[in-house]
């Protein structure tokens, strides 16, 4: 017969508000307000790691133009980029090669200066020939001629030649004059203009006649060619353009600057654009850093928000590793993997998910690892092939690790996170990149051990956490709850009724934990060991007592017994304490009687005061608790009162067993002591029918053989099948 829907809600119906669903009390304002703390604090962490150049290499400040290179830098990777420097020196560079523009030699000007050499030589002939001038008088006019400007010496070689040469002359410094101003004269250049007049002269004229006509041209030689600005930087700009953008190329491992070299402007654009320094932090780029490491808490909190049953939210140690966890790798990444080669591929990020994974399960590792992956390669010029590299391979080790239970878990999850780097490194950076076999070999011996190390943190990581701050782990679960584990050989040899109720309690325990999704491994090591106080005083207990001897009970008082079965937990916390085991099983020892009471003691203390309430203090019969908080140590609570009245009752069919076991369930409830736990309707259901299941098969009926008295020759062949 089973437990239908409509008989479930009607069995806890009037049962509700006893029931732990109350949000405030299973996530109280501090832990609420610490989680909030601890995104703030991881939010923050993040936006410096993002902004902050922490990802330099230690002797790689912030170089600028003019600085001495500290070491050789090399390329991290293959790059091709377009140099605006050097494209902007090659452009000035043809721009300095076009020379000024000049116009063409105005013809004006030219026949002006020569009109006005003619009417100059007609000035000095009428002087020259005029026969009522004294020579005195003649070499005064002439010195006054402001367009001649001739000086003595000239004045007196004029007056001394005769009449033809005269006409020589002057047609020779009008023939000189009209070849001068053909040609360009510019303004800078009327001096080297002037002293070429004497290459023009015709050699059939002496020196005198030679340095008269020079100096007669000299004085009406004028520029004739004038800059033009319109002209010259239309001439430049078509020189700029004609330029290409000059495109820099750099291979992996190419010395991009010497040891020792002065950081030029070409220096400088390669290096921020090959990601080994950083330019100025610009609005954007702060703004872009703040908004992600907001959105990865955000998508942190949502995601767990919806995930109230996972009593790590409400554990504030649990928190405050997970936060540690999660700061230490991205500030590490983040000062590791910048301007490295094969570092990035080498470091172990996956150890992050694989470690929580192993202290709080899969789902909280996956989460996390999916943000620090984000985080950690943002910004980074590798960023489209880091990204996936990191994201999958630590997808593949979480999923390889599995539980945990094993040391090849680990090793399994290494060679997953080995083998799945090595593809995407084929996939996404050896595919699109010229690497030669040497570099290949590199890339891939870095996944390689990304992989083995990343499982080896892990390992040693879970260890060291698990000792120190007392979180259990599956494969410290698995060891301590081996048959010869110190504790456990000490509760048989001391206990071995009580050790074996535990057995039996661990079954139940175990079997309902897989049945509501809650730590099966956990719930079972710590049924365990919940009882392990008894063994400091096991004859006290009636399932180490010899049916035959008398029970210790009979000679004590009621509130005296009571007192000595409820010290069996603390005593337990104690022992575990003394043998190391994780603190994590101290809930168990604590909560799986919670605050009940001892009721039988408590019965009969009031039976001698005769029913007189007023006598009996029932605080002195009540468990120290706490009552269980989480669904682990609550089906702790319900297996051992089940079992125990099982045991005693022995109820005959499965209708019976399952009235039992509700029963039990009914008197919890109504006690208070599932309040503070997250146990839902259905899970009660589902732990009922699993524990119906497993008291189906441990109290079975079983045949009464008939006694038969068999043939001696059969009786060792018999004795050996019964056995």
């Amino acid at each position: 017969m089973t437990w239908s829907a409509l008989q479930c809600v009607s069995y806890c119906k009037n049962n509700l508000m006893t029931i732990g669903l109350s949000r405030t009390k299973l996530l109280p304002k501090r832990v609420r307000a610490l989680q909030i703390l601890l995104l703030l604090l991881v939010s923050v962490v993040a936006f410096i790691a993002l902004t902050q150049p922490i990802g330099l290499r230690p002797n790689a400040p912030p170089l600028a133009i003019g600085d001495v290179a500290p070491y050789n830098l090399f390329a991290p990777t293959d790059s091709e980029y377009v140099s605006e420097v050097r494209t902007e020196e090659a452009r000035q560079a043809a721009e300095s090669a076009v020379s000024s523009i000049y116009t063409s030699p105005d013809s004006t000007i030219g026949r002006q200066q020569i009109e006005s050499l003619q009417t100059a030589l007609q000035n000095i002939t009428s002087v020259r020939d005029d026969a009522l001038l004294a020579v005195d008088q003649k070499k005064e006019m002439l010195a006054q001629l402001s367009d001649a400007r001739l000086d003595p010496k000239s004045i007196d070689y004029v007056l001394a030649i005769s009449s033809a040469r005269w006409e020589t002359i002057q047609a020779e410094t009008l023939r000189v004059l009209e070849q001068v101003v053909r040609r360009s004269i510019h303004e800078d250049d009327l001096e080297s203009a002037q002293k070429n007049i004497p290459s023009l002269i015709s050699l059939t004229l002496n020196e005198p006649q030679t340095n008269l006509v020079t100096a007669l041209v000299a004085a009406f030689v004028v520029p004739n060619s004038f800059y033009s600005e319109e002209l010259t930087q239309a001439a430049r700009q078509r020189a700029r353009d004609a330029i290409q953008p000059v495109v820099k190329t750099y291979k992996e491992d190419e010395m991009v600057v010497p040891e020792g070299e002065i950081i030029t402007p070409s220096d400088l654009e390669a290096l921020q654009q090959l990601g080994m320094i950083q330019p100025g932090q610009q609005w954007q780029d702060t703004l872009g850093a703040a908004i992600l490491s907001i959105l990865s808490s955000a998508f942190i909190y949502t995601y767990f928000f919806r995930r109230k049953r996972m009593r790590v939210l409400r554990d504030v140690r649990s928190l405050f590793v997970i936060t540690f966890v999660f700061i230490f790798f991205l500030l590490a990444a983040r000062l590791a993997i910048p301007n490295r080669t094969v570092i990035p591929y080498l470091f172990p990020l996956p150890a992050a998910g694989l470690l929580l994974a192993t202290l709080f399960g899969t789902e909280v590792a996956l989460v996390i690892s999916i943000s620090l992956c984000v985080l950690i390669t943002y910004g980074l010029p590798n960023a489209l092939d880091l990204f996936p590299y990191y994201l999958f391979s630590s997808i593949f080790g979480l999923l390889a690790l599995g539980p945990a239970r094993r040391f090849w878990s680990f090793v399994t999850a290494g060679a997953a996170i080995a083998l799945s780097g090595m593809g995407l490194l084929f996939a996404y950076r050896i595919s699109f990149a010229d690497i030669d076999l040497l570099g290949v070999t590199q890339l891939l011996g870095a996944a390689a051990g990304n992989g083995f190390l990343s499982a080896g943190m892990a390992l040693l990581g879970q260890y060291f956490l698990a000792q120190t701050l007392g979180i259990a782990t599956a494969l410290q679960l698995l060891e301590i709850s081996r048959p010869d584990s110190p504790l456990l050989k000490f509760f048989l040899n001391s206990a071995p009724g009580t050790y074996q109720h535990s057995l039996q309690v661990a079954n139940l325990a175990e079997q309902a934990a897989e049945k509501i999704g809650a730590d099966p491994l956990l719930t079972r090591v710590g049924a365990l060991f919940h009882d392990v106080g008894k063994a400091n005083n096991p004859n006290f207990f009636i399932e180490n007592q010899d049916p035959t001897n008398l029970d210790k009970h009979d000679d004590m008082d009621a509130e005296n017994t009571a007192q000595l079965i409820i010290r069996h937990v603390t005593d337990g916390v104690q022992m575990a304490r003394k043998y190391r085991l994780p603190s994590r099983l101290e809930d168990f020892m604590l909560e799986h009687h919670g605050t009940l009471i001892t009721r039988y003691q408590y019965n009969q203390a009031m039976e001698a005061a005769k029913g007189d309430v007023k006598k009996v203090d029932i605080e002195k019969f009540r468990y120290p608790g706490p009552r269980p908080a989480s669904r682990e140590t609550a089906l702790l609570m319900l297996a051992d009162a089940t079992e125990a009245r099982a045991r005693a009752e022995r109820p005959p069919t499965d209708d019976d067993l399952r009235a039992l076991v509700r029963n039990v369930i009914d008197i919890v409830q109504k006690n208070g002591q599932l309040d503070d736990t997250l146990l839902t309707l259905r899970d009660l259901h589902l732990i009922t029918e699993s524990f119906v299941t497993t008291m189906r098969g441990t109290y079975h009926p079983r045949i009464q053989y008939p006694n038969i008295k068999l043939p001696d020759q059969d009786t060792t062949l018999v004795r050996r099948k019964d056995s």
